[in-house]
């Protein structure tokens, strides 16, 4: 069941000159959910999230905080924080003094600001390193640090913008996994804008596919994915298989593809074109009709590869498998 709502876009429009970036938009994000935003560049998601944070004031609707109108509050009177891309953390001050940096603006006392630095080396796991310059941390301890920075006035929602697109493949995975757990563990809501599919997929409980201004799908990972609304978010979300049918579009996603070397009923014949071995599966490209191929991603649990190239093949998926598309 989807939790309260602690925000909520009403009808929000947001234009640069004649041109709407973000367009009639009304979402509803949960008290404690890790939400995320998707979409290509362009699309709007990030000055969705901008005007939440309120470095931009929509044109149009309004923006609800836990039930207020945070139209007329400016960036530092609301209880959001944001981390950036590029983390922007201070060069001439250390970790600790980085990370304490929004209490000490807000004025809190010394103590205070010391015991909550403690607590946030803890949380990120930089214990003993708060005396460093951000000049001596790795790129991932950099992301660590502006995190706890974000986290340390406790804000009712935390925003990340695209937080680990710095980080190379293996780090961005570990990192993915332990954001997940911190969110889980603080039960705060965060709010991440991403174009990276499995990054959202991964971390987020509910997902909204951005185009062109607009919200075109919002659900889990898994309906989304399983039930994409349309060939957009059904090529957006991974690979996808399109067929048309005299009932319209459908798509079937690779790994519900079933390749067996004879025929059975429902199957249509392919020849295999390409193989690709990818450890625990093997992706094939088969030739189903002059110009038209089909994606199939096979587990290789009990085996490796089930067929070579120009070996001719019979594909077939499961009813349930195709998920009817709007154009």
């Amino acid at each position: 069941m989807t939790p309260p709502p602690l925000v909520r876009f009403e009808g929000v429009t947001k234009r640069f000159g004649a041109e709407a970036a973000v367009r009639d938009v009304t979402l509803d994000i949960g008290e404690g959910e890790f939400f995320a935003l998707l979409g290509p560049s362009g699309c709007g998601k990030t000055t969705l999230m901008r005007l939440l944070a309120g470095f931009e004031t929509p044109d149009a609707g309004r923006i609800l905080l836990a039930g207020q109108d945070i139209a007329g509050l400016p960036p530092h009177r609301r209880p959001v924080h944001m981390m950036f891309q590029a983390y922007a953390l201070f060069p001439h001050l250390t970790v600790a003094q980085n990370i304490g940096f929004g209490l000490k603006a807000q004025g809190a006392p010394r103590a205070r600001i010391a015991a909550r630095v403690d607590e946030m080396l803890t949380l990120v796991k930089l214990e003993g390193l708060g005396g460093r310059k951000p000049d001596q941390l790795s790129g991932g301890q950099k992301q660590r640090v502006a995190l706890a920075r974000a986290l340390a006035p406790e804000p009712k929602i935390l925003l990340l913008d695209e937080p680990m697109a710095a980080l190379d493949r293996k780090l961005r995975e570990e990192t993915q996994f332990e954001l997940k757990s911190l969110q889980a563990r603080l039960g705060l809501t965060f709010l991440i804008v991403t174009h990276d599919q499995d990054e959202a997929m991964l971390t987020a409980d509910r997902l909204a596919v951005m185009r062109a201004g607009e919200i075109v799908q919002v659900g889990t990972p898994a309906e989304v994915y399983e039930r994409p609304a349309d060939r957009f978010v059904a090529g957006f979300l991974g690979q996808v298989n399109l067929f048309e049918t005299p009932q319209g579009w459908i798509g079937v996603r690779p790994e519900r593809i079933r390749l067996a070397p004879e025929p059975a009923a429902g199957a249509f014949q392919g020849t295999v074109l390409e193989v690709g071995y990818l450890g625990d599966r093997t992706v094939y490209v088969a030739q189903t009709a002059p110009g038209r191929t089909v994606l199939v991603a096979q587990s290789n649990v009990g085996g490796g590869p089930a067929a070579r190239v120009g070996d001719t093949v019979w594909l077939s998926y499961p009813p349930e498998a195709a998920a009817v598309l709007a154009s």
